[in-house]
């Protein structure tokens, strides 16, 4: 049984505070909730510096501002392990973001332990030891939490602590521990940022199927949804679905009648948005439509494109020992080809920037290609 203090009360969590601001080290985990809301409901927050490991409960303490100061404090490494959810849990609900940044599953990969470990499987290979992860589906927001899924909230920061010394030291051998902090940096890049409604539209599937005046309805279809998302803190696909947008930016109802007739949008959808809808609809600015979207892979020397700075990319890999899928992912490969067709503007891509344009600027800049 691994040892922890469960802290339910304010005089409790700032004498906590006190003891994590005067090591070097804390390790991090969240546990939380996210079925049709827009954001994570946080349940339980784990935190171990090697000697405190304590569980938080944010629903019975008022003030989490000390905790939160911590993880802005840059004399402080935390470690956490695959933590892009953590990371927006920390921006509602802290609006901070932890700094500098350890990220175990990252540093996994970089030295070559395996890409996209799993806590468990890290554990297991490491340490030998076999998580029970039979509490993986708790609904954490319920109280009383039971001994078993505590236990199991603080296995997740009691063997990464363990894990730590021999990670840190393989990152450093191979020289790569300035990669870890710049990908600790990037993945707490614009966490803080507002959603951007001018720009909801664009994430949405098939929208590069409109025409410009399709799509300036759709703009204002996706910025009326991620307003009521927002407001009502729903999952986007709880307010509406992304087809049923598409099919009202392409039909353009102008009454509730036309409206009511359309299949796409599910009865409820009408039932709860319909004057809404047909006032977003209305609101469009057909005058000044966003311009066709042009969709890279569409073109008729995008594959070709693609497979050669792959290529390149695979090459450097294999000399330079690197996962494939840090540096010659699909997502970057594409981002670079878009840079490319946009002009090269200043705005460099991921691959040519930090320790990817070390290793792949120069070959890339002298590889030729039209898309």
């Amino acid at each position: 049984m691994i040892a922890f203090q469960y802290i339910d009360n304010q005089a409790a969590l700032d004498e906590l505070v006190a003891h994590y601001r005067e090591t070097d080290l804390l390790v991090l985990d969240t546990e939380f909730v996210r079925t049709r809301t827009y954001y994570a409901r946080l349940g339980l927050i784990q935190a171990y510096n090697g000697k405190h490991l304590a569980l938080i409960d944010p629903l019975a303490v008022d003030d989490l501002s000390g905790f939160w100061d911590l993880l802005k404090d840059p004399k402080i490494t935390k470690l956490v392990h695959s933590c892009s959810e953590d990371l927006e849990v920390f921006a509602r609900y802290g609006k901070c973001q932890p700094e500098p940044l350890f990220d175990s599953q990252i540093a996994a990969a970089l030295c070559g332990w395996g890409h996209g470990l799993g806590y468990a499987k890290l554990v297991e290979q490491q340490l030998n030891i076999v998580l029970d992860k039979g509490e993986s589906r708790t609904d954490w927001m319920k109280r009383p939490l039971t001994p078993a899924q505590l236990q199991y909230a603080a296995n997740d920061v009691y063997y990464l602590y363990q894990l730590y010394p021999a990670l840190k030291a393989e990152v450093e051998r191979q020289g790569r521990m300035d990669w870890v902090w710049e990908e600790g940096k990037r993945l707490t890049k614009g966490r803080l940022d507002k959603p951007n409604a001018d720009e909801a539209y664009l994430r949405i599937k098939n929208a590069f199927q409109l025409t410009p005046k399709q799509l300036a309805v759709l703009k204002s279809l996706a910025t009326w949804r991620l307003n009521k998302a927002l407001q009502r803190d729903l999952a986007l696909g709880f307010v509406m679905k992304d087809h049923g947008l598409i099919a009202l930016a392409r039909k353009q109802p102008k009454d509730m009648a036309s409206l009511l007739r359309m299949n796409e949008v599910t009865e409820q959808e009408k039932r709860l948005h319909a004057r809404e809808v047909l006032q977003a609809i209305a609101a469009a600015d057909l005058d000044n439509p966003p311009q066709a979207l042009d969709v890279l892979a569409l073109r008729p020397g995008y594959k070709a494109a693609f497979k050669a700075v792959k290529a390149v990319l695979i090459a450097i890999c294999e000399s330079r020992e690197v996962p494939e899928e840090l540096l010659a992912s699909k997502r970057h490969i594409h981002d670079f080809l878009q840079w490319h067709l946009d002009g090269r503007g200043e705005q460099l891509p991921l691959l040519l920037t930090g320790w990817r344009g070390d290793l792949a600027a120069v070959p890339l800049h002298t590889l030729e290609f039209s898309i």
